[in-house]
């Protein structure tokens, strides 16, 4: 036992070190700090979503138009506003500490972590006609991409893969140790920390934000410590990296026909935005 555990701390200091010497900072607060991912190409970004958003609104205005809705706005509201709920996190569970001690495992009530429509609230006539037109800009974006063979199929994987990190005995072994830590400090033994950030003691509200109850936001900042202490992200990402490297190896074609996908709907989304944008 005592060799298995050497090695797994040998393991998270070159993981660091790696870390440090490509230039990433040595304290982690976000996912992006620990580095990309080889899976991250073949994944939908936060840049495609905000261009997707763009075009797919041109092409509900353009459509709504000819339905006879010529004042459609690009951002609209819905005749009445949706609840909508919100979990903040990581890949890693919590990892900012100065978050951690003010909010627990939520966030501060009074910055909304949902982006709000800009434009004005859609009329029932025109909320009658929206459906329809949101459906064609869909079909419009995807037009040429195979959905369940090539477009779902990274996703499809990347459970899979998430399914194998799990229960690597390295990642097992970080886990028990991360939680014998924060169970060190008084609180939970956590199976991992998604359990932690999960917890339904946090008692999370409709928006999905916390409580901030002085029991949570301590548990937190146990957490992201121990996560520091021992380089628990940094050895589950190095985990995550490894099984994802050798999925795509495995899987290259589909892949590939996977990344095609993406970049077809790319180029679908520029050709929107240079005729209507």
């Amino acid at each position: 036992m005592k060799r298995r555990g050497w090695r797994l701390g040998a393991v998270a200091v070159l993981v660091v070190i790696c870390f440090s010497g490509a230039g990433q900072p040595e304290v982690i607060r976000t996912s992006s700090d620990v580095g990309p991912l080889p899976g991250d190409r073949y994944d939908y970004t936060p840049q495609d979503y905000q261009r997707w958003q763009r075009a797919s609104a041109l092409l509900v205005r353009q459509c709504m138009a000819e339905r006879g809705h010529p004042d459609f706005p690009l951002d609209p509201r819905y005749p009445s506003d949706p609840v909508v709920a919100t979990a903040v996190g990581t890949d890693y569970g919590a990892l900012d500490l100065v978050t951690a001690r003010r909010w627990g495992y939520g966030w501060d009530p009074a910055k909304s972590v949902a982006a709000r429509p800009k434009g004005r609230r859609m009329t029932n006539t025109e909320y009658a006609d929206f459906p329809a037109c949101n459906a064609a800009a869909d079909r419009r974006l995807m037009r040429g991409i195979d959905l369940k063979r090539d477009w779902l199929y990274a996703n499809s994987r990347a459970i899979e893969v998430d399914k194998a990190v799990k229960h690597d005995r390295r990642l097992r072994a970080a886990w028990d140790t991360w939680s014998r830590c924060v169970a060190g400090q008084g609180f939970t033994r956590y199976p991992d920390p998604v359990a932690a950030f999960t917890d339904t003691a946090w008692q999370r509200g409709s928006d999905g934000n916390t409580r901030h109850t002085q029991r949570e936001r301590s548990t937190a900042v146990a957490d992201v410590t121990c996560k520091r202490r021992h380089h628990t992200a940094e050895l589950w990402h190095s985990v995550r990296a490894q099984k994802q490297a050798a999925d795509i190896r495995r899987h290259h074609e589909r892949y590939a026909a996977g990344l095609q996908a993406l970049r077809t709907y790319r180029a679908s989304i520029t050709e929107v935005l240079r005729k209507l944008g």
